[in-house]
């Protein structure tokens, strides 16, 4: 295999380490460097790199010290929430490409430091968003191309994930997301959802979101869970949490589509990200699996049940041609070969020194969520404007291609 570039992994918790060895060392890169403040982390993460006959990277606990190796063609990072905007910043000012996993922004201003970086720089930034590569998720989006479901009214996605255990054993684990439960109150895991649907709705390649209004159920899951698992003396029983367990937010699109987002994670459920797409001719609908069509499908209106399943169909004659490439050469990389895809599409651009697929103002409409729905939900549910971070050029930019 041919490793023709060199990146930095900054972060090596559960997600850096995990797609360390799939699919990042299989898609022809050599990792030079890795980053954490933990040095077993560091250690395990060179050892997995040697092992894959590569050399050795060079291990830094300050990420300063990845940016200012001039080898360096892109940085990975993995790290917290609290630090992606920041670390993101200076890599582009050192000259790196960055690829950043995913997360809610802390607020609209750090976004805007994330845009007029890339402007001053002119460094792209990806955010790794995988779903916007799923299988399912490219399908639907090239039925709606091919006009299947007619003119698209109205979108619906969620990250509707039980996250009792992960949140409760975040101190010991050393995982930051019980921070954002115990603090703050708002959609804090959007873009799962939401960047599938932005590419559906072109949203800042000829659409953008204008509006949001997001409202919060109460916090009862989590401290009831703490209190089944670990009994009443237990001295998490302490805790108070902020986030609510089930949040829900709705977003106007410049074009009069609608949106519903659904942060549902402290309550005992199965996963879900149950993406909905409704149109003039038809819908999607990836709970039940169906695909219902007007003209087609009506007599089913009633029977709903028996539409279930029935988008398998679908699936194989609108395969997008991402997956029809992917599955011919072999799937590479987590959640269904979602990962691998996203990573090289990344390196993809970093060889080429070209744009990268889901760019800077991508990144900051989608992290933007999180903390307008804070707003939003401290002022009983007021609208809050989502900026244009493309100061009007969202309108002249092309289609979304993965």
């Amino acid at each position: 295999m041919r490793y023709d570039i060199r990146i930095g992994i900054i972060g090596l918790g559960g997600r850096g380490s995990g797609m360390l060895k799939d699919p990042i060392l299989s898609l022809g890169v050599q990792v030079a460097a890795v980053c954490d403040t933990r040095e077993g982390l560091m250690r395990n993460a060179a050892d997995i790199i040697k092992g894959a006959g590569l050399p050795e990277p060079r291990q830094c606990e300050d990420y300063h010290d990845v940016l200012a190796m001039p080898e360096l063609d892109a940085v990975i990072i993995a790290a917290s929430w609290e630090e992606h905007v920041p670390m993101a910043c200076d890599a582009k000012r050192a000259g790196k490409y960055v690829g950043l996993e995913v997360g809610g922004a802390y607020s609209v201003e750090e976004c805007w430091k994330l845009v007029r970086a890339y402007e001053e720089t002119r460094v792209p930034c990806m955010m790794l968003e995988n779903c916007c590569y799923g299988r399912e998720e490219l399908a639907v989006l090239n039925m709606v191309r091919q006009g299947l479901f007619g003119e698209i009214v109205h979108c619906e996605g969620g990250y509707r994930h039980d996250q009792r255990k992960s949140i409760v054993t975040g101190p010991e684990r050393g995982h930051y997301r019980y921070r954002q439960y115990l603090n703050r109150n708002g959609d804090s895991y959007p873009t799962h959802a939401l960047g599938p649907i932005a590419n559906v709705l072109d949203i800042n390649h000829g659409n953008r979101m204008i509006s949001l209004v997001s409202m919060a159920s109460k916090a009862a899951g989590i401290h009831d869970y703490i209190l089944r698992t670990k009994g009443p003396g237990h001295e998490l029983v302490k805790w108070s949490f902020s986030q609510g367990d089930v949040v829900t937010t709705m977003i106007k699109c410049a074009h009069g589509e609608t949106i519903v987002l659904c942060l549902d994670t402290g309550l005992p459920r199965f996963y879900t990200r149950g993406l909905q797409v409704e149109g003039t001719r038809g819908m999607y609908m990836y709970d039940n699996n169906s695909v219902f069509l007007d003209g087609k499908d009506d007599e089913n209106e009633f029977r709903w049940r028996e539409c279930w399943n029935n988008a398998e169909a679908y699936y194989e004659r609108y395969e997008h041609p991402v997956w029809r490439e992917c599955l011919e050469k072999g799937v590479t990389g987590g959640h269904g070969g979602m990962d691998g895809l996203v990573y090289k599409a990344f390196f993809d651009a970093v060889r080429n020194r070209g744009p990268v697929p889901i760019d800077v103002y991508d990144t900051a409409s989608w992290m933007a969520i999180t903390p307008l729905s804070e707003e939003s939900i401290a002022l009983g549910g007021m609208p809050r404007a989502i900026p244009d971070f493309t100061n009007g050029q969202w309108m002249l930019r092309g289609a979304w291609e993965p």
